[in-house]
């Protein structure tokens, strides 16, 4: 029997969760909840028609009470909609960050601990082929490793809309780091030890203490360090937007990303998870001190666009409820990655680094 979901948001990542839903054998839509009239209709035509249609959440949930909700909305509501959903008997999926805070965090975690409930975080590179590649080769560098990721996002029109709502409650550095945080925590397998980071306020439309521009630094209990850098925002520049490179003792690894980091691409969303190529070098000399192995292209030809990832992300929420799949190291993986952005963002406002 297919699994009846409520759609929560219809933005970029609410669209495209709810296409991959209503895609995959094993789930059907129930509803679509947006504040926007227009967006929730919008959305419902563009898969058939025949959804029904919310602007309150509450209501929608007595009246659908579907067996999953699918949340991506603001992270300001991620904690009280999941929870919402969990105590009326649904499993969830939950666009990242978990919460605004930790203590929110932890709090929807017990919560599906405790209900016995899927909790499966949008964690979208987990599903990406080559990105676990990536993964895979850095932990074959050696240790310490180097890592170096950035997102900066030349934001403009609806974009820029976006991203200014989402910095009401949220900078950059955290609501995209925690992904890149997570990758750098799969690498290492190292515990992180303490961060640092460093802000900019690029524009006066932002509440007051928000910035728009940030880079943090993390150090791990085995000497890997990793910086990541984001920016929103039509000052933001295309040349180096996406730079994701892994430094080891025994070489390196580079997604190599031409077309990704084509000019005006970077507010587009499929160029974000882009690898077309892997570089591998290795560091190995021979006794003139020349390289013994040429660098390695490796041209994986599974390279899913962004709804298709969606797609491969919602499988496999929907594996984890058919299965009964163990979330418990997935969702203690949230928590970890936000405490360590959210001190990055402690640091930048005190002037500090933040042991963890």
């Amino acid at each position: 029997m297919n699994k009846k979901v409520l759609v929560l948001g219809a933005g970029n990542m609410g669209a495209s969760h709810a296409r991959a839903y209503h895609k995959l054998d094993g789930f059907e839509i129930g509803g679509i909840v947006t504040r926007s009239a227009g967006s929730r209709e919008k959305l419902a035509e563009s898969l058939g028609g025949d959804i029904a249609c919310f602007g309150d959440y509450e209501e929608a949930l007595k009246t659908v009470q579907p067996d999953c909700v699918s949340i991506n909305t603001y992270p300001e509501t991620h904690a009280a909609y999941a929870i919402a959903a969990m105590e009326a008997g649904a499993h969830v999926f939950l666009e990242k960050p978990l919460a605004p805070t930790v203590e929110e965090a932890q709090k929807v975690v017990d919560v599906a601990t405790r209900l016995n409930k899927k909790l499966c975080i949008g964690y979208i590179l987990r599903h990406h082929p080559s990105w676990i590649k990536f993964i895979e080769i850095a932990r074959t560098l050696g240790n310490p490793l180097v890592m170096r990721m950035n997102l900066n996002q030349q934001s403009h029109g609806d974009m820029w809309n976006t991203h200014r709502n989402l910095m009401n409650s949220m900078s950059p550095i955290v609501d995209c780091g925690v992904h890149y945080v997570d990758v750098m925590c799969q690498m290492t397998q190292s515990k992180p030890v303490r961060v640092s980071a460093i802000g900019a306020r690029l524009s006066d439309e932002l509440n007051d203490g928000m910035y728009n521009y940030g880079q943090l630094q993390v150090t791990f209990e085995n000497g890997s360090v990793g910086w990541y850098e984001a920016g929103w925002g039509p000052m933001m520049s295309e040349v180096a937007f996406f730079v994701k490179d892994v430094v080891g003792p025994k070489g390196c690894v580079s997604i190599v990303a031409d077309k990704a980091g084509g000019e005006s691409e970077s507010s587009n969303v499929d160029s974000h998870t882009k690898t077309e190529a892997l570089r591998v070098h290795h560091a190995g000399l021979d006794d003139k001190n020349e390289f013994i192995q040429a660098d390695e292209i490796i041209n994986l030809e599974d390279e899913p666009d962004h709804d298709a990832l969606c797609e491969r992300e919602q499988a496999y929420f929907l594996k984890a409820i058919n299965e009964d799949i163990d979330l418990t190291d997935h969702m203690n993986d949230g928590v970890n990655s936000l405490r360590i952005v959210l001190a990055a963002e402690q640091s930048f406002k005190e002037g500090r680094t933040i042991d963890l």
